[in-house]
């Protein structure tokens, strides 16, 4: 694995599953399994830790895999780089987008249904958890074209099957699909999308990127391409008139439908809790294509690769408001405990006492830039903030509760945060670093460097009884 950020990286879908597999990264779980609640079950068991493949799904040909990205071990390998490379190469793909290169076929392209579809009886979409109403696409990345700018838009949507060739699509209030969806309902128009499961790491990770790093106009076709080091492989749909990445495993195309909804939910999200349930807008898919061999790709609602898979890229997109406009801040890192999405800890390099009260304005900061922070920790950049138990040191050692925490009230945060109203939380601010003139009293104790030949530790009990006795 090279910390060099490459000027061009492989983030095909098949290429980062070959990087996992001769890693040793990915089990396979032999014997027959279930697409219902058992596939889920055991990928749930095995969270955070390496991928799973079922070949050998009741009822289906195609096999299921997941956990694909839900560690750092498996995205640091499935990248080929580090996490701060992988950041590296978020914080690309944001400032110099590429131009999509058009091809004329694609690998999906080798299996095409556009009569008779039923996608239930097609691919083995998971049931997941057991309050769940029915059967779940959970990994599908929507990309669409506005109806207005004619920008590209790449996001993340459960689909929960309702028929044959029809799904309802959960859209969020605030997300670029959503306006999109309702321009076009506007003008009494159904909106062209196209579903993509199993498709370009690259795709995948801008896909998950959010807030004022990806506004609306940015065309996140042309971001994929920045990250990639050139333009992402695209090509024309079977159905509808849209470009789709090329390298993807499963493909569904069809209409959002402007004047037909369909009762969608509850559904087991990130957060841990049942979602609710509401009404859908339904999506009548027109063709449903995928390539020889595909492999169907699931996400666990509640596991950890729906935090993971927006971790670096939200902590790229810190970086860099906080970078430009309080240079004294290291690093960040989005906590595990905090989904990778509510908490946040900042490293900071004072140099002189003029950099006394940045900590503040960093985390002041850190609530403009991602809207979902609900509480930030600043700590000296002698704390290692991507291990919970320094972090905690310094809360245990610096922090003064009467005088270091500020209390930002009726704020707005995420509407699945239950303890919040409708979205709006009071945030909190930390403040473990100690005044730039106090930095050698809170000196901690160093030892010497030395190395210890393994062979010299003994873990032979008959070498200890002499003086136990």
């Amino acid at each position: 694995m090279s910390n060099a950020l490459p000027q061009m990286i492989d983030t095909r879908f098949r290429s980062a599953l070959r990087r996992l597999s001769i890693a040793g990264r990915i089990e396979s779980v032999s014997g027959s399994v279930s697409h219902e609640y058992e596939i889920a079950s055991l990928l749930k068991k095995r969270d955070g830790t390496k991928a799973l493949l079922f070949p050998n799904v009741e009822g289906f040909e195609m096999p299921v895999f997941g956990n694909f990205l839900c560690s750092q071990a498996n995205c640091e390998v499935a990248f080929g780089v580090d996490f701060r490379g992988i950041r590296q190469l978020v914080g690309r793909a944001m400032s110099n987008p590429l131009e999509p290169r058009v091809v004329p076929t694609a690998p999906w392209h080798e299996n095409v249904y556009t009569k008779d579809i039923d996608i239930g009886k097609i691919l083995p979409v998971l049931r997941h958890a057991e309050n769940d109403p029915g059967r779940f696409i959970t990994a599908g990345v929507v990309v669409f074209r506005d109806p207005e700018t004619g920008i590209y838009n790449a996001s993340y949507h459960r689909l929960q099957l309702l028929g044959p060739n029809k799904t309802a699509l959960k859209m969020d209030y605030g997300r670029h699909l959503r306006l999109a969806y309702e321009r076009a309902a506007a003008r009494g128009e159904d909106l062209p999308i196209s579903v993509c499961i199993g498709t370009d790491l690259a795709v995948l990770y801008t896909a998950a990127t959010m807030g004022s790093q990806m506004p609306e106009n940015a065309d996140e076709l042309k971001v994929a391409g920045g990250l990639i080091g050139e333009g992402l492989p695209v090509c024309k749909g079977i159905t509808q008139d849209l470009l789709i990445p090329a390298e993807t495993e499963i493909v569904l195309e069809g209409l959002l439908r402007h004047n037909a909804v369909a009762h969608e939910g509850p559904f087991g999200e990130f957060i841990g809790y049942m979602s609710e349930d509401g009404d859908a807008p339904i999506f009548d898919v027109t063709s449903l294509a995928h390539r020889n061999n595909a492999v169907y790709y699931a996400i666990n609602g509640f596991g950890r690769e729906t935090v993971m898979l927006r971790k670096y890229v939200l902590e790229a997109s810190l970086l860099k408001v906080l970078q430009a406009a309080t240079p004294v801040v290291d690093d960040v890192d989005m906590t595990a405990g905090g989904l990778h999405r509510f908490h946040a800890v900042l490293s900071l390099n004072k140099t002189s006492e003029k950099h006394d009260g940045l900590q503040y304005n960093a985390m002041m900061a850190s609530f403009g830039a991602l809207k979902d922070l609900d509480m930030v920790i600043a700590v000296d950049n002698d704390i290692n903030i991507h291990d919970p138990h320094d972090v905690e040191y310094a809360l245990a050692t610096r922090m003064e509760a009467s005088k270091d925490l500020v209390v930002v009230p009726g704020a707005r945060g995420h509407e699945y945060v239950r303890i919040g109203k409708d979205g709006i939380r009071a945030k909190l601010a930390i403040d473990a670093t100690v005044p730039f003139n106090q930095k050698a009293r809170f000196t901690r104790v160093k030892f010497l460097p030395s190395e210890i030949d393994e062979n010299r530790i003994v873990n032979d009990a008959n070498h200890h009884v002499s003086w136990l006795k």
